[in-house]
């Protein structure tokens, strides 16, 4: 499980600072040509930015495809196009911009480009392509000793195996994600019990998935003592995240509607889990509000990737003429 979930950053245009330096040793100004397509492409590119999250994706791909033919090799615009790509569920020509943003990556880009990827594949369930990504990001951050970064890699994974119901592979990655996270040189105990803390948070939504209520049970508690002895704010919003997954998938609904609102409404798998409470407790309008709010948000993480796609087939089925606007 991830420590937060969010929309990936907008890239920093890079800017020449001045040296400060005397006028017989002052180095020349890069020519105004070499400088200024690549400033105005990234402009574009950032004003796509703001038009996806406002959800204008058409107007977004349009300002990518601009930049596009300013700097043809301009990583920051073949990423974003297809993060708007499959928002827009066209993810076929969505993974040929990814592909490409990955050639165009340097090493620093280079495993957010391959974790971007696999969230396109988390978008369709299609958990043999997500871990091919998720393997060679996962690789290089190890490589690199880079071992929380790792550790949270191994953790998307593992949450892209569960939600797509693959729970021993699901097990088996947050597992690898709970060694490799202790592999951080001079790791401290709160951090260690953070990572305690996600482990049995994972294994108390496994085990509800697998119908063993006793058990998850036994995991939310331990989990709660290792976010209690961890003293971490950022990370108290997931106990009733975690509270109100155990209960949908125990069939405890109004457990499920009380407690899921407390880990944040803005959040897309938060209202997919809600709105499927509803629906399974016959409130069937309350979970097309739900569904319908899902839609309005523009993110390209696992969270979306799980709660939009079933939002709209939701959707389809519950209101097919809201569905079809």
């Amino acid at each position: 499980m991830k420590a937060r979930i969010r929309a990936f950053p907008v890239m920093s245009v890079l800017l020449f600072a001045s040296l400060g330096v005397t006028a017989q040793s002052q180095l020349p100004s890069p020519p105004a040509a070499a400088t200024e397509p690549k400033t105005e492409a990234m402009s574009l590119v950032t004003q796509g930015q703001k038009l996806n999250t406002d959800g204008k994706l058409d107007d977004a791909i349009a300002l990518y495809q601009k930049a596009l033919q300013v700097d043809p090799r301009l990583y920051d615009a073949e990423l974003y196009m297809g993060v708007s790509l499959d928002l827009q569920g066209k993810y076929q020509e969505a993974r040929q911009h990814l592909a490409k943003a990955i050639e165009l990556a340097s090493e620093a880009q280079t495993t957010q480009s391959l974790r971007v990827m696999a969230v396109s594949y988390a978008f369709e369930h299609n958990t043999a392509k997500a871990s091919e990504y998720e393997q060679r990001a996962f690789d290089l951050q190890s490589n690199w000793g880079k071992y929380e970064d790792a550790a949270t890699t191994a953790n998307e994974l593992a949450r892209i195996y569960l939600e797509s119901g693959h729970l021993d592979n699901a097990s088996q990655w947050y597992q690898t994600g709970l060694s490799t996270a202790l592999k951080k040189p001079n790791i401290t105990q709160p951090e260690k019990d953070v990572w305690n803390f996600r482990w049995e948070a994972a294994m108390s939504r496994i085990t509800a998935r697998h119908g063993q209520a006793d058990k998850a049970q036994q995991h939310l508690a331990t989990a709660k003592a290792m976010l209690d002895k961890a003293g971490d704010p950022d990370q108290m919003h997931f106990y009733p995240y975690l509270v109100g997954y155990v209960a949908l998938y125990g069939g405890d609904y109004k457990t499920a509607i009380a407690e899921l609102p407390k880990a944040g409404m803005e959040e897309p798998f938060v209202l997919s889990l809600l709105a499927q409470a509803y629906e399974k407790s016959g409130d069937k309008a309350q979970a097309i509000e739900y569904y319908q709010k899902i839609l309005t948000i523009n993110l390209h993480n696992p969270s979306n990737a799980f709660a939009r796609p079933l939002a709209k087939e939701k959707l389809a089925a519950l209101a097919p003429a809201a569905a079809a606007q």
